[in-house]
């Protein structure tokens, strides 16, 4: 079974780097520019396992997509990863406390995503931690 993942980021470079890790893993990508871009394509049904979310972003933030998501139980089971510039311990810490579920500081490299993605038991069959 393919796993899916929703990259969420308004620069377009951006989203190519982490889709591209991504898809060498094995899953299979979409992408949105902003957090209400991201809602629209959940809602249209595309059911990610993961979503890696930007912080800064404009019309809806990474922050303001986590809460969107986690007060919708209907995406219970998608698992957010923030992939942000944002490094501050409380900027982190808020966005663990708004639900998501790990955070990955940019720049970062595939064997730092492949480690996340390993904490998370998001790495595809096949792929070794």
């Amino acid at each position: 079974m393919t796993m899916r993942a929703l990259v969420i980021d308004d620069s377009r470079a951006m989203r190519r780097i982490v889709g591209t890790i991504l898809k060498d893993f094995g899953y299979e990508v979409r992408e949105a520019g902003d957090g209400r871009q991201a809602l629209d394509v959940l809602q249209e049904g595309f059911t990610p396992d993961l979503c890696c979310i930007d912080w800064n972003m404009p019309v809806m933030d990474g922050l303001q997509f986590v809460m969107a998501v986690r007060a919708n139980p209907a995406y219970r089971q998608v698992t957010l990863m923030m992939v942000t510039t944002e490094s501050e311990t409380g900027q982190i810490v808020k966005a663990l406390a708004a639900g998501a579920h790990e955070y990955l500081i940019k720049p970062f490299t595939a064997d730092a995503m492949r480690d996340k993605l390993a904490l998370l038991g998001l790495l595809p069959e096949g792929v070794s931690a």
